[in-house]
């Protein structure tokens, strides 16, 4: 009898201690594994078995489209065509990629939406800058409207603004060197043509209400007379509970603006996940990323924006996952 109770103490001990292993070894999990442990137990809440095995293989890499509705498919594009993402993904035994579209915000119109269309009709400008796609199509909605006034040279900030002005007709004379405000700023040259009749440059700048103010209050530093109108707005897009568990599994948040940076971080505050990688468009949405709490190493964005630059800070941000460096 005394045996027999001296080996059930010892079993009662052993699992003890395989218990206390296991917990010792999961507080040890590496970065990457804690943001794949959602994956991974929902994969297991939701798996079929055959012979013991499991049917259903959860993905490595969940990457999270966040522009608004339906803009998000020159990136997806990108994404599938990238010969790093392709490389990545092959030689990350057992590893998959999934590619969700998630808009972080809406358009709304902004204050001065209606005022656009009359100071088109009403008043000349040299310059028009025009800062973004949907920039564009505000402009280009009130400019059609008003039954296609003259303007002035139009300035686009980057080759999709560009893009999107050229498929309404609307002609660009100019494009800075680099897709941002600051770069417009010190590269638009002020107008011969105003110099020689003793008069200041004059833009007109058709804005979102909540664009920062370096391309007005640059400009107006170099002697051009600027005049803004907060045409459109940008509000947070509200999340369907679908999209919720989408952001829940996301390991790489695509950002193209400060706007969809906050929203992200506004609809997944009351989220219980881990905060996702960042790829960013350019160096505008990184600054945002780190304003509101990313840690710069969990941040990735081309030198150069644009679609091609994007899509590689993406495969950027899946090589640390790969390698657990993040």
């Amino acid at each position: 009898m005394i045996a027999s109770s001296n080996m059930v103490i010892v079993a009662t001990l052993l699992l003890l201690m395989s218990a206390a292993s296991h917990v010792a070894s999961f507080s040890h999990v590496s970065s990457a594994e804690k943001r794949n442990c959602w994956l991974h137990s929902q994969a297991t809440d939701l798996e079929m078995t055959n012979n013991g095995r499991s049917t259903t293989e959860s993905p490595s890499f969940v990457i999270a489209l966040t522009r608004e509705e339906g803009k998000n498919g020159k990136l997806n594009k990108a994404l599938q065509s990238n010969s790093n993402i392709k490389q990545i993904i092959s030689s990350s035994s057992g590893s998959a990629m999934e590619v969700n579209e998630i808009p972080c915000i809406a358009h709304a119109d902004g204050p001065d939406s209606d005022n656009l269309g009359k100071t088109l009709s009403s008043s000349d400008f040299d310059y028009v800058a025009i800062t973004s796609p949907e920039a564009a199509k505000v402009f280009a909605t009130a400019w059609i409207d008003e039954g296609r006034p003259k303007v002035g040279s139009v300035a686009a900030v980057g080759k999709a603004t560009q893009e999107a002005l050229k498929a309404y007709g609307i002609d660009v004379a100019f494009v800075p060197s680099k897709a941002t405000a600051a770069t417009l700023v010190k590269e638009l040259p002020t107008l011969e043509e105003a110099t020689n009749e003793g008069r200041s440059t004059s833009l007109l700048y058709p804005a979102s209400a909540k664009a920062q103010d370096t391309l007005q209050n640059g400009l107006e530093e170099r002697g051009f007379i600027v005049t803004r109108l907060n045409t459109y707005d940008t509000v947070t897009a509200t999340w369907t509970p679908e999209e919720e568990s989408l952001a829940k599994s996301t390991t790489v948040a695509c950002f193209a603006s400060p706007s969809a940076v906050k929203a992200w971080v506004k609809n997944t505050t009351q989220l219980d996940c881990p905060r996702a990688l960042a790829a960013c468009i350019g160096e505008t949405s990184f600054a945002a990323c780190k304003k509101n709490g990313w840690k710069e190493e969990d941040i990735f964005y081309p030198e150069k924006p644009g679609i091609d630059g994007w899509a590689e800070s993406v495969a950027n941000a899946l090589q640390c996952l790969s390698e657990n460096k993040c």
